[in-house]
């Protein structure tokens, strides 16, 4: 007879029917121990079964109620089992998870000594803080650092460059970016549409912006014409946005090497999962732009990884923090990728966890996908807030708990959860007191992670860009040789002419007029205009784009 089993008849009949829905057997995430009555039930575990993760998540909750410490506490447990997890850390406390946490003040697993930050909701760094939340939970702490890999959108921050190459961002993606509107996105579309067809290659921003710059020039405006055209309002639009992001010094994200998102599915030599951190402090100003990225991500290994079906545990969680960033202004198109990737991605063995402050944040159709809630507490300050509650109440299944109450009386580290069982059913919905993470709470020293990205064996392959022909050298190219066609034609038809003309009249005899289409030929400014039909293209595209440094595709 189990533990729990033993332990039942302690609990009331409502607490042992939630219990019993969170059987001990099996692998699993252990979350924390049922709260019921005010009191936590270490004999009660509430935990998450490791082959439900690729069915997606959501941790959610107020400011300050836990959201990130959660995230934390289930990504050691997936590094411990052998699971590669990703982690987006926008607020750049996650890199603490390298590192050991401090059962002690001055034991914190950095070198300065300091003893661990976090610890106000008793799940980390004070060691009587932590051992007392394991007491209550059950819990057996013990201070552990996990392998990490620390990256950095385009070089923006301490980690290794990510880079995406425009073409594999895509049309949709890039629409979101830019901030397009519907018809707009449909015409960046027949843009990347022609550059596809014609060979040339949008690696950086100047690439995507020579192609539109070129479609709208003389030489270019009828290349679109049989399924569309392109108007120069659009093109102004989206060339206007394109010099916005590259002010936002976004050029940085889109070139080459291009990371290989094969890259996050590693193992650590002593079999853990490696945690993949994307430090995002350096462009938290830049929002759209990388929660899309991240989205592109999920959208590549979609493509990459093998379909694998049903398995034991998942080949990669991935964690998408400050979620609702996502989902600002997204067009009807983009939200039905997300869906589509969120249905389909799972039977490659890959779970994605959406972590946010309110579930209103996260759209119906993709609340729809995530089987696993851990809801932290929610408040009703406001009439909206006071809705958003109800409408959260009416997303759990029938629950013994007034879960408006709970809701709102929940402490730091405490959550309301409801998961999917082993057969694909909800569990009870169970409030619950987490465990403490193990690892750090807080970021490292600037030192440390300096030290253990330069480490890592990935460093050498993505830390220097690239550069090599793309769609802005071949434009550019084009324009060159028009140029000089136009210039030779000049010459030739000058040559011509002084031929026909034959030997200069005798002194005192005027000379023969030339015919006035030989007059035009030969005169200087027919010459200088010869001169610049190959340069039409390059008055469109030369404002920005000469002078710029660009990434190349490998």
């Amino acid at each position: 007879m189990s533990a729990s089993e033993q332990a039942a008849p302690e609990l009331p009949e409502a607490a042992r029917k939630i219990a019993a829905g969170y059987p001990p057997a099996g692998e699993a995430i252990e979350l924390g121990a049922l709260l019921w009555d005010g009191r936590c039930r270490a004999e009660a575990p509430i935990r998450l079964p490791l082959a439900m993760l690729n069915r997606h998540g959501l941790v959610a909750g107020a400011a300050g109620t836990g959201k990130t410490k959660t995230l934390q506490l289930i990504a050691e447990q997936l590094s411990g089992a052998g699971v590669p997890v990703f982690l987006a850390d926008v607020r750049g406390d996650l890199s603490g998870i390298c590192a050991p946490g401090g059962a002690e003040p001055g034991e914190s697993g950095t070198e300065t000594g300091e003893s661990a930050p976090g610890a106000d909701d008793g799940r980390g760094g004070a060691g009587e803080k932590v051992r007392e939340r394991a007491r209550q939970v059950g819990q057996r702490w013990e201070a552990e650092g996990f392998p990490c890999e620390f990256y950095a959108l385009g070089g923006h921050g301490a980690g290794i460059p990510l880079r995406a190459a425009v073409t594999d961002f895509g049309p949709l993606l890039l629409a979101k970016v830019l901030e397009l509107n519907r018809t707009q996105e449909q015409s960046l579309g027949l843009i990347f549409h022609y550059a596809d067809s014609k060979g040339l290659e949008l690696v950086g921003l100047k690439d995507l912006r020579a192609v539109v710059a070129f479609l709208v020039s003389d030489l270019g405006k009828d290349e679109l014409r049989g399924i569309g055209g392109l108007s120069t309002a659009t093109a102004g639009v989206i060339l206007r946005s394109l010099t916005a992001l590259e002010q936002q010094g976004a050029d940085g994200f889109f070139g080459e090497p291009a990371f290989d998102t094969r890259d996050l599915l590693r193992t650590a030599p002593d079999g853990r999962g490696l945690v993949s951190v994307l430090e995002l402090p350096a462009v938290r100003d830049r929002p759209r732009l990388f929660s899309t990225f991240l989205m592109w991500l999920l959208a590549d290994l979609f493509h990459d990884l093998p379909e694998v079906g049903d398995v034991e545990r998942p080949k990669l969680v991935f964690f998408f923090d400050e979620a609702h960033l996502l989902f600002d202004g997204a067009s009807k198109a983009f939200l039905e990728s997300v869906v589509q990737t969120l249905r389909l991605i799972r039977s490659k063995g890959v779970g994605v966890f959406f972590v946010t402050q309110s579930p209103q944040d996260v759209p119906p159709e993709v609340l729809g996908q995530l089987g696993s809630r851990v809801q932290h507490a929610l408040r009703a300050f406001t009439p909206d807030d006071a809705e958003a509650l109800r409408e959260t109440v009416k997303t759990y299944p029938r629950s013994e708990y007034r879960l408006e109450e709970v809701l709102t009386g929940l402490g730091a580290g405490e959550a309301v959860v409801t998961v999917l069982s082993e057969s694909g059913a909800p569990t009870p919905v169970a409030a619950t007191r987490l465990r403490a993470p193990r690892s750090l709470l807080g970021p490292v020293g600037a030192d440390v992670l300096e030290r253990a990205v330069k480490s890592s064996a990935l460093y050498g392959r993505y830390a220097e860009a690239v550069d090599r022909e793309s769609a802005y050298e071949r434009l550019s190219d084009e324009q060159q040789a028009a140029e000089e066609a136009a210039v030779r034609a000049a010459r030739e038809v000058e040559l011509a002419q002084e031929a026909e003309a034959g030997q200069a009249p005798p002194p005192g005899r005027p000379a023969e007029e030339p015919p006035l289409a030989q007059q035009v030929v030969g005169s200087a400014v027919f010459r200088s205009l010869a001169r610049s039909i190959g340069t039409q293209l390059g008055r469109e595209i030369g404002r920005s784009l000469f002078g710029t440094a660009g990434r190349r595709r490998r």
